[in-house]
């Protein structure tokens, strides 16, 4: 099935003439010039059939008419007329019967003539259901919550925080009681060295290492990570600026003693020693797309089989390493799956959990033959997943959509839950619960910069 508009849209005139006529109007009249580089992209945080979307162009010529045309339909009654700056602005309609997914709305131009395809997507929206079968507990902690970990050892959530694009100067990594989610610690991270305008040392992705005692994070905006104790928080090292380019999730393997930190926007894996902190050679993920870049998000890893899962952004694939030798076993197309983010592992049943923010899905795939067994959709911006062995439940955050969404080992929905403001991130601690951090839409926002445990309900 196709984007079905709604009756009021208006129809193009059908029965093209395949033969060029003597017309009024020339069929070839003016053409925008070679240097013509209009482009169009639609907004908004869930834009579900029966919404809208707004949609903006930028780069055209200003006075020129423009229709967005989606088959044999014109979607805008009246044509917009571009501005003096080249642009245009319009609020396009969803039709409660479109179907979800990625369509595409030629965007025609004439006076000169033009034309440029928007690639349009309407997200599936699912009601809130299950949440009878959950239990769940919520604490407010501070703005620009990213991602949190749980320690075993230490009892404890460790929670990253940072506001604002660069330079960051309001930054915090955060030390949680995981009964009542009360913060018992909280430390700046310091001011970045050799600059003067406040700029800190931002922390992003978080893992722990409990055999050293230490909780590593990655500071995304100065390419690089640090190394904190899990006690008090205090700094045991900060690496240089620049080690990691864009460095976002870190995982810690405790039995071989290895730090892995992704490296996106670059095609590797940054390797570190946990305990003399040394850097190791990186892991290179070379992409079966031809010229494709395998470029790194969210990792997990299978440390009792000694395996580690990422995803690409900039490509349909999930690879999997070897943790001894820094090998990558293999690499797996996924398919049906645009600017992949998050990954889980269920180890009993050897199978990723991958989140696609740009197909809003999760996708379930056998590790062994790379092939995808379930392909369920979730909600806007399907974004992190985390996977609770003990349940055998996938909980994956999307953000467009507002949900945390519990997905069964079937491919089922056992719940869709309210996310509160931008869910941003999900992990499980191993013993049935996930936490799931969320972001804000400023300081009055009730609903925003939480931290919720999710738990499900014993029969």
């Amino acid at each position: 099935m196709s984007f079905r508009p709604s009756l009021r849209l208006t129809s193009l005139a059908a029965g093209l003439l395949l033969a060029v006529t003597a017309t009024a109007q020339p069929v070839f009249d003016q053409p925008a010039s070679a240097t013509f580089k209009g482009t169009v992209i639609s907004r908004g945080e869930n834009v579900v059939p029966g919404s809208t979307a707004e949609v903006i162009g930028r780069g055209f010529v200003p006075g020129q008419q423009v229709s967005l045309v989606r088959g044999d339909c014109v979607l805008n009654a009246q044509p917009l007329v571009v501005d003096a700056d080249g642009n245009f602005k319009t609020q396009l309609a969803i039709p409660a019967d479109a179907v979800p997914g990625t369509h595409p709305v030629v965007v025609r131009a004439s006076q000169p003539s033009a034309a440029t395809v928007l690639k349009l997507r309407v997200s599936p929206q699912l009601p809130l259901s299950g949440q009878q079968q959950f239990a769940t507990q919520s604490n407010k902690l501070v703005p620009g919550l990213y991602q949190s970990a749980y320690s075993a050892a230490s009892n404890a959530v460790f929670v990253t925080s940072s506001v604002g694009r660069p330079p960051v100067t309001q930054s915090q990594l955060l030390k949680l009681d995981p009964k009542t989610l009360k913060v018992t610690k909280a430390i700046t991270p310091a001011q970045v060295a050799g600059t003067t305008n406040g700029a800190v040392y931002a922390v992003y992705g978080v893992g722990v290492d409990d055999t050293n005692g230490n909780v590593w994070v990655t500071n995304t905006r100065q390419n690089s990570i640090a190394v904190y104790r899990q006690k008090d928080l205090s700094l045991v090292h900060q690496f240089p600026v620049d080690t990691v380019p864009h460095a976002r999730d870190v995982v810690v393997d405790g039995t071989h003693g290895k730090v892995f930190a992704s490296a996106t926007g670059e095609d590797h894996l940054s390797v570190f020693d946990a305990t003399t902190l040394k850097e190791l050679p990186s892991i290179t993920l070379e992409s079966g797309v031809d010229e494709g870049k395998f470029t790194p998000m969210s990792l997990v890893l299978d440390e009792k089989a000694g395996k580690l899962f990422t995803v690409s952004i900039g490509t349909p694939e999930a690879a999997v390493i070897d943790v001894a030798t820094g090998e990558v076993d293999k690499v797996i197309d996924l398919g049906n799956s645009i600017s992949a983010s998050g990954v889980a592992f269920d180890a009993q049943q050897n199978r990723l959990y991958v989140a696609s923010q740009g197909t809003d899905n999760l996708l379930i795939v056998d590790v062994a033959s790379g092939k995808v067994v379930h392909d369920v959709p979730v909600g806007a911006g399907a974004l992190n997943v985390a996977f609770d062995d003990n349940s055998g439940l996938a909980y994956v955050t999307n953000r467009g959509a507002g949900t945390v969404t519990v997905v069964d080992r079937d491919g089922k929905v056992v719940g869709n839950l309210d996310g509160g403001t931008f869910p941003n991130h999900v992990r499980a601690d191993g013993k049935g619960s996930v936490f799931a951090v969320n972001k804000s839409r400023g300081a009055d926002d009730a609903k925003g910069d939480r931290i919720t445990r999710i738990t499900l309900r014993q029969p």
